[in-house]
């Protein structure tokens, strides 16, 4: 993340997520976990106790909710964009993304490389490579870099996901 542990950092599909158990022993100051499902969220406040007051914690769909202006450094998330399977989806995302990032800020975005599965809890997914990924947030956001990585399943299965580091443009 930021040497610099006051920066806003927004988790956007957190759920029971331990980034932020993580993020608030580093010492981050400015945190937001975003999630569509408000008992994620509050497993995850149970399992932070006095801790998740530190925390904003935001329940809604990321792409009808509203967010407020420039006002994240980071956003980060680890695999909402692929549940995203129509193209009116992703413009909203992306639309979110770009008018709640400051200028100069990085959106982290982890979603199903282009072996990955079609299919995750049982909802289509979309798969991407570097270039089809910033095809997607061309006009705001460009690639700095870019990894692709095979993740264990808890079941012991194996998927590939594509890590993308953005600049906001």
């Amino acid at each position: 993340m930021s040497a610099n542990r006051s920066v806003a950092v927004i988790d956007a599909g957190g759920g029971e997520s331990t980034l932020v158990d993580d993020l608030i022993l580093c010492g981050y100051t400015d945190i937001t976990v975003l999630d569509i499902s408000q008992i994620a969220i509050e497993a995850t406040r149970q399992r932070l106790g006095l801790l998740a007051e530190q925390v904003e914690w935001l329940v809604g769909d990321i792409c009808e909710l509203e967010l407020a202006t420039s006002r994240y450094d980071i956003w980060h998330d680890r695999a909402v964009f692929h549940f995203l399977t129509l193209p009116e989806q992703r413009a909203s995302y992306v639309e979110r993304a770009a008018a709640s990032v400051k200028g100069n800020g990085h959106l982290i975005v982890s979603t199903f490389g282009p072996e990955g599965p079609t299919r995750c809890s049982g909802l289509d997914t979309a798969r991407y490579d570097a270039a089809t990924l910033q095809a997607e947030f061309d006009s705001q956001f460009c690639v700095a870099d870019s990894q692709i990585e095979w993740h264990a399943t808890p079941s012991g299965a194996k998927q590939q996901f594509l890590y993308c580091l953005f600049e906001r443009i």
